[in-house]
């Protein structure tokens, strides 16, 4: 029986029924960039860096279900200046120093705006004034790194079935909650071991007393694009998730 198939810059693309066009096209060994998603989890379609026309519509890679004959857009000029815009704006939003952050060189934010091409912010920075929170005893949290993908918040009510984290506010505004009543990570049942300290794309999320035990220039993306790193990590999943 001959497998449905839709079009990705005029390359063919099979696909199994139920898969959405990222899952595809990682399966197919096209990259398309994305912070939010994670093979391993639902998606969520928060960040729209995986946006992608279909038909010559604008949708989410991550989210929007391949059909039969579709015809998809990824990378154009066009794509790549909206998803170059997104980053600057994720950066500026927040207080990423990269030359300083302990994830540097295993940084998804940073990555992606390495293969994007990102040379400036372009924008004024925010600065915003987010909280450190150094209460546990093993795990830190630093706002200032969060770009809002939810993915921790997925993991700890998902996986670890705790739910420590939420999302609050809207735009500029957003937040990254911890749900204890003093608001501390310390009064949460959170350990070092559960898949919400180790599913976090930038520096936000750290384990305490690892820092720089990989040194920079041997770190994931010192030696690998983010495109080549993704679609390693994907592949297996896809294929398990849907035979």
């Amino acid at each position: 029986m001959t497998r449905p198939t839709f079009q990705i810059d005029g390359k063919p693309v099979t696909f199994t029924e139920g898969q959405t066009i990222m899952e595809a096209a990682a399966a197919a060994g096209v990259y398309i960039p994305h912070l939010c998603h994670n093979p391993e989890f639902e998606p969520h379609g928060s960040c729209k860096l995986c946006t992608v026309k279909v038909n010559g519509r604008n949708c989410s890679a991550c989210t929007f279900p391949a059909a039969d004959g579709q015809e998809v857009l990824n990378d154009t000029a066009e794509l790549n200046e909206l998803r170059r815009t997104i980053t600057q704006m994720l950066f500026v939003e927040g207080n990423h120093l990269c030359p300083s952050c302990e994830k540097s060189g295993n940084c998804q934010l940073q990555a992606a705006a390495y293969f994007l091409g990102m040379t400036d912010a372009h924008f004024p920075f925010f600065y915003p004034r987010r909280e450190l929170d150094a209460s546990h005893p093993d795990i830190l949290l630093d706002r200032d790194r969060c770009i809002f993908c939810a993915l921790c918040v997925r993991a700890s009510r998902d996986v670890d079935g705790k739910n420590v984290f939420a999302i609050g506010g809207r735009g500029i505004d957003s937040r990254l909650i911890v749900n204890s009543p003093s608001g501390r990570l310390a009064d949460t049942p959170i350990a070092a071991t559960d898949k919400a300290t180790r599913v976090c794309p930038v520096g936000a999320i750290l384990i305490k007393r690892h820092g720089f035990e990989v040194p920079i220039g041997e770190r994931v993306y010192d030696r690998h694009t983010i495109a080549e790193e993704s679609l390693e990590r994907e592949e297996p999943i896809v294929e398990a998730r849907h035979g």
